[in-house]
């Protein structure tokens, strides 16, 4: 497998690392000198792509790539990376044989709590998760086109080594807003990197939900690891009355429990299911720092 992640940041070096480590050549894009010398220290060729054209030697290497990987959110302009290669797939990418576009579980909007799949039709409320609706439709389309699979990986909230509670927690900025009946769910980065090469490996494509299996309010989570750090919990600050910003407010609009029977029932097999799980490893390894 010879695999080029658009994007090839936090998620994308976590699926990298995925694909490598089953003997892959992986190449990656990022927006700056500097941290295309940060990808190519971790064994990933690097590329700078800034969304305008391909230039320099990235056309070369995507003749040569077999598997695809579009991390790159859509921005006001929309998908980057679509606008370039509308109808010219299989001219760029000669070799493609499977593509896999990183979404998120924000289409489906606000649910009441109620549990929704990937058979549920998506009723995103907020602007950049429309956005992501048409953008999964668009890639699917192009992958069509050209007859090759498209997974869509709808993942929710992203953590891992150097981003989790635990970090929050020692930067005195983890804060327990308690909103009635909210509940979020989350996935370890790792396991986004498991579910890209267990779909791209055997040429998956469809919707599916990249999540953990026990969506709960995000205050348990601060709770659990300031239980497992030994330090106090920081207050309970009330939603209604909470200081937060208009984006950080707005992501408790949609409250939904995301499931991830489908992608399981295919084969995946999740390395971190659970919070509890998933804390308990970034403490015990001293993994939570990065």
């Amino acid at each position: 497998m010879r695999v080029m992640i658009f994007g090839c940041g936090y998620s994308g070096q976590a699926i990298a690392e995925a694909f490598m480590a089953e003997g892959a050549t992986v190449s990656g894009t990022v927006r700056s000198e500097e941290k295309a010398v940060a990808l190519r220290a971790k064994g990933i060729r690097p590329f700078i792509f800034d969304g305008s054209e391909f230039d320099g030697a990235l056309p070369g290497e995507m003749a040569e790539v077999t598997h695809l990987v579009q991390s790159i959110p859509p921005g006001h302009e929309g998908d980057p990376l679509l606008k370039l290669i509308d109808g010219k797939l299989s001219a760029l990418f000669p070799k493609l044989e499977w593509i896999g576009y990183l979404s998120t579980v924000g289409v489906y909007g606000d649910h009441g709590g109620d549990w929704v799949t990937e058979e549920t039709p998506g009723s995103p409320i907020l602007g950049r998760s429309i956005e992501r609706v048409d953008t999964e439709d668009a890639w699917s389309e192009q992958a069509t086109s050209v007859g090759v699979p498209c997974a869509v990986l709808r993942l929710s909230g992203i953590y891992g080594p150097g981003r989790n509670a635990f970090v929050n927690l020692s930067r005195g900025s983890a804060r327990r807003i308690i909103k009635k009946g909210q509940v979020f769910n989350r996935i370890r980065v790792e396991d986004i990197g498991g579910a890209s090469l267990f779909l791209g490996s055997q040429r998956m494509g469809g919707l599916y939900n990249v999540t953990d299996d026990e969506p709960c309010p995000p205050q348990d989570v601060i709770v659990e690891a300031a239980r497992m750090m030994g330090v106090e919990p920081p207050p309970e600050q009330d939603f209604d009355t909470a200081d937060m910003s208009p984006m950080a407010r707005s992501f408790y609009g949609a409250n939904k429990r995301v499931s991830n029977e489908k992608i399981r029932a295919a084969g995946f097999q999740f390395r971190f299911p659970n919070y509890h799980v998933s804390l308990s490893e970034l403490w015990s390894s001293d993994r939570w720092r990065a």
